[in-house]
């Protein structure tokens, strides 16, 4: 299923707050200086239009949100839809997230980690891009803090059992742990925006957590 044409949220906004590139993130590492405050962190990895920043951000007022997004364009969609909010606890990136994981985010700084629905790459040769690669496993199970959590939902069988198998073989993280299937009632039941599409659909979600040991 394709992504839809945006809509323009932006106009008339002020984005400094809750858009960034990789170059205005803070180096070295320092959480309280880009939300201003010192709690718990949580990154989404692939954040689309920022249904699950929205969501979260409004459920855990208590935690900060890093939501990384490659598509420019998403990423600007999704921090005018905080923006407008006025969540002061989220703040999309615009940029690569390997990148961000492997250059800036020192050992132990994150609550949990969310990948829902990376792109498949379905053909073999280009299977490499994966976002669930060996590096960024370890960069994961790094990153997290005694207890944090890995959560990732695809629809895509194959990329769900072949990242059981690489996070058995590459991390220590105690998994898969069990996941509620129960249906959603209303879009914020949904995490993402592609989740709401599959599921209306009648296609099935594979979901897994893993947790990093004390």
């Amino acid at each position: 299923m394709g992504r839809r044409a945006l809509r323009d949220n932006v106009s008339g906004i002020d984005l400094s707050r809750h858009l960034k590139s990789f170059e205005q993130l803070p180096s070295p590492w320092d959480s309280a200086g880009l939300f201003g405050r010192r709690a718990p962190l949580e990154v989404e990895v692939g954040s689309g239009k920022g249904l699950f920043m929205t969501a979260a951000s409004a459920a855990q007022p208590e935690r900060d949100f890093l939501g990384i997004e490659m598509a420019a364009k998403y990423a600007r969609f999704a921090a005018g839809r905080l923006a407008r909010l006025g969540r002061e606890n989220a703040v999309m990136v615009s940029g690569d997230a390997l990148r961000v994981f492997r250059e800036l985010l020192p050992d132990g700084s994150l609550a949990a980690v969310h990948v829902y629905f990376p792109d498949p790459w379905w053909k073999a040769r280009h299977r490499k891009r994966r976002v669930m690669n060996a590096a960024f496993a370890r960069d994961i199970e790094r990153t997290l803090e005694p207890r944090g959590r890995l959560h990732f939902w695809t629809d895509v069988e194959e990329y769900f059992e072949t990242t059981l198998v690489l996070l058995a073989e590459t991390t220590k993280l105690s998994g898969p742990l069990a996941v509620s299937q129960r249906d959603a009632e209303h879009d914020l039941d949904y995490r993402t925006h592609f989740e709401r599409r599959t599921r209306l659909h009648g296609e099935h979600v594979y979901r897994a957590q893993f947790e990093r040991a004390i």
